[in-house]
This record gives structure tokens, sequence and C-alpha cells, in this order.
């Protein structure tokens, strides 16, 4: 017998006694659970998700509409990047006044070569206050997977107050369960069993968050 055979086995008699459900999981599983912790308003939610980006250690930045090609000019420029990773469809007016040159995200671009850009931009899919996490769902404006991953910088925009949320459910709610999600919790990082903290390892080693407001 296999080892994958001896779990199964034990799967089995452990629900042995356990009466079949007909019912869909939607309605099987319960969803009683707070929805969010306390009420706040929308620039209370916005105010705490700046707080827990910047308890995770990304660099937090405010910039109305007006503001913005000159801010990401500037990150761009202080970060020392000759090349910006660009989705397919980043608003063009967010580079409008920035000087290195636009790197396409193209399916035959190798992981080396996503390597040698120094920073990326991207939009969001939504934001979440109580936790200080943004998730990425492979929208236009954030292109695939890797580009978020592979560059050392990575700035990414939050339009507030619409993308912004309370809460992980609330999250959900917006979200497509079949696109594929990144979620971020500032800079990547990992600990050894000595808590030596590593960043940069499993994805940017620098994360600029900017809020973007009307």
């Amino acid at each position: 017998m296999s080892s994958r055979e001896r779990v199964l086995g034990r799967v089995r008699r452990a629900l042995a006694d356990v009466r079949p459900d007909e019912r869909p999981y939607e309605e099987a599983v319960g969803r009683d659970y707070l929805r969010e912790h306390g009420r706040r308003s929308t620039e209370e939610t916005v105010e705490l998700l700046a707080q827990n980006l910047a308890d995770y250690r990304a660099i937090v930045h405010r910039s109305t509409a007006g503001e913005m090609a000159d801010l990401v000019m500037r990150l761009l420029a202080e970060r020392g990047s000759q090349e910006v990773l660009v989705p397919p469809g980043l608003p063009p007016q967010w580079l409008a006044a920035a000087d290195p040159v636009r790197i396409h995200d193209r399916a035959e671009s190798t992981p080396q070569r996503l390597d040698q850009v120094g920073s990326v931009v991207t939009g969001c899919a939504v934001a979440i206050a109580e936790t200080g996490t943004i998730v990425l769902d492979g929208s236009p404006d954030q292109g695939r997977r890797r580009i978020s991953l592979v560059p050392d910088h990575h700035i990414c925009v939050v339009r507030v107050p619409d993308q912004v949320v309370s809460s992980v459910p609330q999250a959900l709610d917006r979200l497509d369960p079949t696109r594929p999600l990144t979620w971020i919790s500032g800079p990547s990082a990992t600990s050894d069993i000595e808590l030596d903290r590593v960043e940069g390892v499993h994805g940017p080693r620098t994360l600029e968050v900017i809020l973007l407001s009307a």
C-alpha cells in the first residue's frame, strides 16, 4: 500500500459515520463570520490601509491625478531605473513625464530579461485595509503575474477610495477566483529558523504604493 492509499484510507475511515450532505457547498459551509471588524468611514478605511501598508514596510505615497506623472517620474529617478516594465493597459498618463525606456510585457520575454529591468509600474484589482494587502488579478493595467514578481522595484497604484475595501471577505466579493490572483502584503520577505529576515527572495525587494485620488 502506498502512502497516498494509506492517507486516503484514513480520511475515508474518519468520514465513515458522516451523513452525505447534498446541499450546495455555498449553503453547507457557514458564512456567518464578521464581514469587517468595526465600522469606519471611507476616509478612515483609506487611512488604515496606508498605516498597514507602512507596517509591512511598503513605502506609501499620496497623489492626485494631476500630480501622478511627476510623482512616478521622481520615484523612478530616485531608483535610478533606466528601464520600466509596462503592462499593456497601464494608463499612459501615469508615465507621461518619466524618462526610463518602456519595456512592454511580451510572452517571449525571458525571466532573465525581466530581471534586468529596474522597475515595474502596475495598477491593482483591490486593496484591503485591515490586512494591508494589495491584490493583482492580471487585468490589462497589471499584466501577467511574473512582471510584478521579477523586477526588484514595484510601483503599484491604488485608486482611492474605489479600489479600497475594509476586509478580506469584501475583497473576495470583488475578485474572480478563476483569474491569476497575486496577494501582496509588503515587499517580498522570508526568514530562516534564526529569524534573519531577507527581502527580495520571492518578489520585489522594494514596494512603493501610490494612493491615487480623483
